[in-house]
């Protein structure tokens, strides 16, 4: 398997991604992966190489230029991508643009996904009509951050959070449900009960985070659902695996709290 960290700019500000391709030869669908609030860390690499290990190209994008940092850093920074209109949209448009230039990506056949404040950069993707097939979120806050763009969605959307989980509450859900709607996506909320935010992430209990957690089983189905969807909206790699208009700029609407 070929990994390797790939420096790129996004309006002055340098940023380092991690690429995973384990045929770097064969053209191949593409996942653009987005981290948690924390930063670019063991558990983003780790998933960029098992989708790899399963036939696609992935791409775990880079949204501060540093990682390693406290939870109050976190916080600050994840409150910046919220509140600072189009800075999510601009810099996973630099990503997603980074990666359709890759060596052995089909830029016909791309996805991405998110985890926790990541799966809201996903669907900021999609709200920006960005040429992604689906756009999938592992607990993902449904907040919309400062300047979203509203355009038609074109992309498949998938969100998964736990029932318990204390940054989504029922009035975010419903919004989303409603927006989905009204534009007439091909979409899914999927609720998995008694589990709370972060569950797939190993090392969120060392937090200690009231309502946080991981959770094996919602882990392992929310992956399954992903890869579903991912054969679905592909039909290609062995394992499991309508291209969409062109990349966007930027654009408006708001809010902000803990990492999502």
């Amino acid at each position: 398997m070929e990994t390797r960290t790939i420096a790129y700019d996004c309006d002055g500000t340098r940023l380092a991604g991690y690429f995973a391709d384990s045929a770097p030869h064969a053209e191949k669908p593409a996942v653009l992966v987005a981290h948690e609030a924390f930063g670019m860390n063991e558990h983003i690499r780790g998933r960029t190489r098992r989708l790899a290990e399963l036939g696609y190209a992935a791409f775990a994008l880079d949204m501060y230029g540093v990682e390693g940092f406290s939870l109050s850093e976190a916080v600050r920074r994840h409150i910046e991508l919220m509140s600072a209109p189009g800075l999510m949209h601009a810099r996973a448009s630099a990503a997603l643009r980074l990666l359709a230039t890759l060596p052995g990506v089909d830029r016909t056949r791309m996805a991405a996904i998110g985890f926790c404040q990541g799966g809201i950069t996903a669907l900021e993707l999609a709200r920006g009509g960005a040429p992604i097939r689906c756009a999938v979120g592992f607990h993902p806050g449904l907040k919309r951050p400062a300047g979203s763009l509203d355009q038609q969605i074109h992309a498949k959307v998938l969100m998964m959070i736990g029932d318990q989980d204390p940054d989504v509450p029922a009035e975010d859900r419903a919004a989303f449900a409603a927006e989905m709607a009204r534009k007439k996506v091909d979409w899914q909320l999927h609720l998995f009960g008694a589990v709370g935010h972060a569950y797939t992430n190993p090392d969120i209990d060392r937090l200690n985070l009231p309502g946080y957690g991981y959770d094996p089983a919602a882990d392992k189905r929310s992956w399954m659902m992903m890869l579903a969807l991912f054969e679905e909206v592909f039909a290609a790699p062995a394992a499991t695996d309508k291209a969409c208009p062109a990349l966007p700029r930027h654009g408006g609407d708001a809010s902000g709290g803990r990492p999502a």
